[in-house]
């Protein structure tokens, strides 16, 4: 088994679907019941012993400051972030992938046994449906290791969450095939996750973390979050 050392949380989008409330806030920002997603992860990574902390910046980065003293986290500028896909601000976080547990900075987590202190093989977080969706699909073997996965989804099969696991060893060639693609090939609207899922799928063998649909939120616009938080649903 491989030991959780540090946490990486992706925080450095505009969050444009969640105008009017990020014209002058980052959507990890956003409070929900008085406080802003972004701490409510880390203090979660916190319950679970996870104190190595970094958080990649881009829009609005002044207004994480407060964050490195309050919680001791390392904050990372994105400074590419208005111009490339987060496969930028992975490229900016490469070298902290070991044994790390990577999240967006704007999960809501409900469950705290969702994040996981040991794992045994590098993977997302993942959700079974048995019915159609059109998020990222994955299918697997009877060892629940990723043999295929779909971008435009499908009927059935593990959906893709954005809390995934990294060995050390995976992280190495992680690291290495995300500066090739965004420095040498230029391939920078791309996902981070296309890197190894898509890209060099024959480096790596992926295991579904499983996980019920209860167990965090992921708020996608302005509608879903007045659902969850009824203080929203007049803005």
């Amino acid at each position: 088994m491989n030991k959780v050392e540090r946490a990486i949380i992706l925080a450095a989008g505009k969050g444009e679907r969640m105008l009017p409330l990020t014209k002058t806030t980052p959507k990890p920002l956003i409070e929900i019941f008085g406080q802003p997603i972004i701490e409510h992860t880390i203090e979660m990574l916190h319950n679970k012993n996870i104190f190595e902390i970094y958080v990649v910046v881009g829009y609005l980065s002044e207004k994480f400051n407060y964050l490195s003293k309050k919680y001791n986290v390392t904050l990372i500028k994105n400074p590419l972030y208005s111009e490339c896909n987060n496969i930028s601000s992975m490229f900016f976080a490469r070298d902290y992938l070991e044994n790390a547990v990577v999240l967006d900075g704007d999960i809501w987590i409900k469950d705290n046994n969702i994040i996981k202190n040991d794992f045994d093989c590098s993977g997302y977080t993942s959700i079974w449906t048995s019915s159609y969706t059109n998020e990222w699909l994955q299918q697997t073997d009877n060892e629940d290791i990723v043999t295929s996965c779909s971008r435009t989804g499908g009927n059935s099969g593990w959906i893709l969450y954005s809390i995934s696991y990294w060995t050390k060893d995976d992280a190495h060639k992680l690291s290495k095939d995300i500066e090739t693609e965004f420095v040498i090939n230029k391939n920078i609207s791309i996902y981070w996750d296309d890197v190894a899922i898509f890209c060099y799928p024959e480096k790596y063998k992926l295991k579904i973390k499983k996980a019920s649909s209860d167990s965090f939120l992921e708020f996608d616009n302005l509608k879903e979050l007045a659902a969850f938080d009824p203080k929203y649903r007049e803005v």
